[in-house]
C-alpha cells in the first residue's frame, strides 16, 4: 500500500530525516522545460565532438549549475531543489535525449561523493563543499574501487595511517568518474584492522602532494572522466575524516544504494531513447519497396520493447516513491538495478537490429547506447553481486 503524504511528512519528521519536495504538474512540467532547453543549447550540438574528443568542457559543470541541475535532490540550504526521487527521473530522462551515458555520470558524480559528507560529515565541510559543487564550481567525486575489485569493499587495501594531525594515505584507486578533474575525492581508505570495521571516508583535495592521475580510455562513457588514481604518501588533515572513525562501511553501502537507483533511472531513461528512435527509423527506412513499419516483425519488436520499457518505468517509479517513504531496502534497489540494466540490454539490442547497418556507425544514439549497456550491468554491483545480495535477504 502506498505511504499518503501526510504520512510520508509524519514519519519523516518522527525520525528526523530531510523530506523532500513534492513539485506540481506545472512546476514539474516547468523543470523540464528548462532541462531540455539547456540540453538543447549547451549539449546536443556538441555531444558527438566531446564523444570523440573523450571529454566534457569544465564550463559544463557550471552552466549545469546556473540551470539548477546538480542539486535536484539535494537540500536548499546548499543551493538545491530537495527535489524527490520522481523529480530525478524527471530530469534523467531530459538529460538522456542525447543517447550519452558519460554526460549525467561526469556532471552527477556528486550524487554519490556528497551524499556521505552531508549525511555524516562537520558543519564546516558540508559548507565548504556542498555549495560550490553544487554550483558547478568545483567537481567532487568517489573513490572506492581499486585494481583487486570493486564490489569486495571489505578487503580494500588503500591505507590511510594516522601521523599526528595528519592521515597519509597509499595506495591505488580504479575506474574512478571525474577521478580526473575532481577537486574534491571522497576516498574509502583501511584505517583499522582488516574487513568491515576498519575503514572510513576521507574528504582528499585534489590538488594534494603525491597524488597523481591517469585518465582511462573506455568502451563507453567515453565523453566522461574516468581515471586510475594514485597514493603515494597523500598528507591529509585529520578534520577531513568524514563521519566518525573505522565507520565508513556502513556509509558506503548507503552510497552505494544511492548510486543504484542512478544506474536504474539511466537504464530506463536510455531505452525510451531506443525505443522513440527505433520507431522514427521505422516508420522513415524502407526495404523492398515498403517502411520497416509495415513489417509484422518490426512491430512486434517495437511492442516487446514497449512492453519491458513500461514494466521497468512502473518499477523504477515505484521504488522512487519508497526511497522517498524510506521504505526501500537494499535488495529493493539492487533487483531494481539488475531488471532495468538487463531491460536495457534486451531494448537496446533490438533496436540495433531494427536500425541495422545505421546502428553499427559510431555517432548514433543506438548505437552509443548499445556501447553502453554493458557499464550499467557491471557499475556499481555486477548483476552476479546483486543477484547474492537481495537473495541472502529474503528470509
Amino acid at each position: 500500500m502506498l505511504v499518503t503524504l501526510a504520512r510520508r511528512t509524519e514519519l519523516a519528521t518522527r525520525a528526523g530525516v530531510r523530506f523532500r519536495r513534492v513539485f506540481s504538474a506545472s512546476e514539474t512540467q516547468m523543470l523540464r522545460e528548462s532541462v531540455r532547453a539547456f540540453v538543447n543549447r549547451h549539449v546536443a550540438p556538441y555531444i558527438n565532438q566531446w564523444e570523440e574528443e573523450e571529454g566534457l568542457p569544465r564550463e559544463l559543470h557550471k552552466r549545469a549549475g546556473d540551470a539548477g541541475i546538480l542539486g535536484v535532490i539535494f537540500p536548499e540550504k546548499y543551493g538545491g531543489l530537495d527535489g524527490s526521487h520522481k523529480t530525478f527521473i524527471d530530469f534523467t530522462e531530459e538529460l538522456s535525449v542525447v543517447g550519452a551515458g558519460g554526460l549525467q555520470v561526469s556532471l552527477w558524480t556528486h550524487n554519490i561523493a556528497l551524499p556521505p559528507i552531508l549525511a555524516h560529515g562537520s558543519e564546516a565541510m558540508k559548507n565548504e563543499v556542498a555549495p560550490a559543487v553544487i554550483k558547478g564550481d568545483k567537481i567532487a567525486a568517489l573513490a572506492s574501487t581499486e585494481p583487486s575489485g570493486g564490489s569486495d569493499v571489505a578487503n580494500i587495501k588503500t591505507t590511510a595511517k594516522r601521523d599526528g594531525n595528519y592521515f597519509v594515505i597509499n595506495g591505488c584507486k580504479t575506474l574512478i568518474t571525474s577521478g580526473s578533474k575532481a577537486d574534491w575525492i571522497s576516498v574509502v581508505a583501511r584505517t583499522g584492522g582488516d574487513g568491515i570495521d576498519g575503514l572510513s571516508l576521507i574528504l582528499v583535495d585534489g590538488t594534494a602532494p603525491g597524488l597523481t592521475r591517469t585518465k582511462l580510455q573506455t568502451m563507453g562513457w567515453r565523453c566522461s572522466d574516468t581515471a586510475t588514481l594514485m597514493f603515494d604518501d597523500v598528507r591529509v588533515p585529520v578534520d577531513r575524516l568524514i563521519g566518525p572513525l573505522n565507520k565508513g562501511f556502513k556509509m558506503l553501502m548507503e552510497t552505494f544504494n544511492s548510486e543504484r537507483f542512478l544506474i536504474s533511472n539511466m537504464a530506463v531513461a536510455f531505452a525510451k531513447v531506443c525505443l522513440s528512435e527505433s520507431l522514427d527509423w521505422a516508420k522513415q527506412r524502407e526495404t523492398f519497396g515498403s517502411p520497416l513499419i509495415k513489417r509484422q516483425v518490426i512491430r512486434h519488436k517495437l511492442v516487446d520493447m514497449k512492453t519491458a520499457v513500461v514494466a521497468a518505468d512502473a518499477f523504477l517509479n515505484k521504488i522512487a516513491h519508497d526511497l522517498d517513504a524510506r521504505a526501500a531496502s537494499p535488495a529493493d534497489l539492487s533487483m531494481l538495478k539488475n531488471h532495468t540494466t538487463s531491460m536495457l540490454e534486451f531494448v537496446a539490442g533490438e533496436a540495433m537490429q531494427i536500425f541495422g547497418g545505421a546502428g553499427f556507425v559510431r555517432g548514433s544514439k543506438v548505437e552509443r547506447i548499445y556501447r553502453e549497456t554493458k557499464v550499467l550491468t557491471i557499475g556499481g554491483g555486477s548483476r552476479e553481486v546483486m543477484k547474492d545480495l537481495a537473495a541472502r535477504q529474503m528470509h
